[in-house]
């Protein structure tokens, strides 16, 4: 297996929005974890618990999923708000939305449609996997929080170091009690977000999606 240098890696990334059956190898998941066992956290607490969810049980929690969206019974430990967006985030945030709709043909009037492609997010977009990132409170969280992302960060990168792509999904974060129960977790751990992965579908034209970023000049300011 080629592993891509870090440039690469981290510029070559994006989220995939449909994913091949083939399984990836335990092993190959294992090293992946491995890798991201590595990332730096808050006086090295490594607040992280992680699950990842395969076969039968993940068809087991998509159908449980799928069912607690559509009657609406969302659990998020963490709240969101898509509205609280403002300026530049909120017009960052629209592009992507009209981009992603346009991608699958999905009229801005075609409601059914919109929410089939939301309910996909249950599905995990046909992943083979899927890794819940559970997390211990302490404080306000906002610590903790900041080293699950970083961790979310480093498993992805690791899985696209191997060929494999990924997802980071906030709205798996929405039924949170949901998960727990079906895998088993207890109260006490909060689920911040989930990242589906496996190989990508290079045919599927929701992969051809490409976000840009804008430039440096935009989010950074150096003090000399």
């Amino acid at each position: 297996m080629t592993i891509k240098s870090f440039q690469e890696v981290v510029r070559s990334r994006q989220s995939v929005r449909q994913f091949l059956s083939t399984p990836v190898k335990e092993e190959v998941i294992r090293e992946v974890l491995e890798d991201a066992q590595y990332t730096p956290s808050n006086c090295n607490t490594q607040p992280w618990n992680v699950h990842i969810v395969s076969g039968d049980k993940k068809d087991e929690l998509s159908e449980a999923l799928l069912r607690a969206n559509e009657e609406g019974n969302h659990t998020p430990d963490f709240t969101f708000d898509m509205n609280a967006f403002y300026g530049r985030y909120g017009e960052r945030k629209n592009t992507h939305g009209k981009a992603y709709y346009e991608s699958q043909e999905i009229a801005r009037e075609d409601y059914k449609g919109r929410k089939q492609a939301a309910a996909q997010n249950y599905n995990f977009f046909n992943a083979p996997h899927v890794a819940f990132l559970f997390m211990p409170s302490f404080g306000d969280n906002v610590r903790v929080a900041s080293d699950i992302g970083m961790y979310g960060q480093s498993f992805l990168l690791a899985l696209e170091a191997r060929g494999i792509g990924g997802i980071p999904q906030t709205a798996l974060g929405f039924s949170a009690d949901t998960v727990r129960e079906v895998l088993g977790v207890s109260g006490e751990l909060k689920l911040l977000f989930g990242i589906s992965f496996g190989y990508p579908d290079k045919e599927a034209p929701v992969n051809g999606l490409r976000m840009g970023r804008d430039s440096i000049e935009d989010s950074v300011t150096f003090h000399r």
